[in-house]
């Protein structure tokens, strides 16, 4: 099965072509921008490389998976609304992930996986070994709630290591396409029906005006 992956939920623009046969999972081609205002312009771009790097058309694509955030709304619904196009237009299946596990679900031991939510904020979540703990939330680094985090990783915890109270990678992580594709497979191996992305926003979008309603 070969499965088409986006993501677009943090300033790194993604799309990656995996092929999924039975429980083991294959990177075919890949393509990441950091640019937290380039994903209109390049996601399309990087589906088209990624198709011709695996010398694949559309047609070859047997579902898509997207990350659905949390995220900054003008970036995040690029990604998905890109993702549901391709697959009604290939007539192929969508599944959502949420992005902040293709983060957390590659760590080990208690970590705090924090995403850049702009206006001085996070998107932020705690794994243990890899798995979630509770909703993704969102707040001010220095008012996080003591987490028992054994460190924090993701863009948010390398731009606000200072402000955490647990030792953060200095070097930012983005969600990884695979782990989302894995994440989704017990769905596309099962041929579950075709979702409904719904956005992982948590709060307005970053458009609305102050005070606002």
């Amino acid at each position: 099965m070969r499965v088409l992956a986006l993501d677009t939920s943090t300033s790194a623009v993604q799309a990656a072509l995996v092929d999924l046969e039975d429980d083991e999972l294959f990177l075919t081609s890949f393509r990441r921008e950091i640019d937290s205002r380039g994903h209109v312009e390049k996601l399309g771009p990087f589906i088209e490389a990624c198709l011709q790097d695996a010398g694949r058309t559309a047609k070859d694509v047997d579902a898509v998976v997207a990350g659905v955030g949390p995220g900054p709304f003008t970036g995040l619904r690029v990604g998905m609304v890109t993702a549901a196009a391709f697959a009604d237009g290939a007539g192929v299946p969508v599944y959502g992930v949420c992005s902040l596990d293709g983060i957390g679900g590659n760590t080990r031991g208690r970590a705090l996986v924090a995403t850049d939510a702009r206006r001085k904020e996070v998107y932020w979540a705690v794994y243990e070994d890899g798995v979630r703990e509770g909703e993704p939330q969102v707040g001010k680094p220095a008012d996080l709630p003591e987490t028992g985090a054994d460190y924090a990783i993701g863009e948010g915890a390398s731009m606000y290591a200072d402000q955490l109270a647990v030792q953060a990678e200095t070097e930012p992580v983005y969600p990884d396409l695979v782990k989302l594709v894995e994440l989704a497979a017990p769905r596309l191996l099962a041929g579950a029906p075709s979702e409904q992305l719904t956005p992982l926003y948590l709060r307005r979008p970053d458009a609305q005006a102050a005070g606002g309603k």
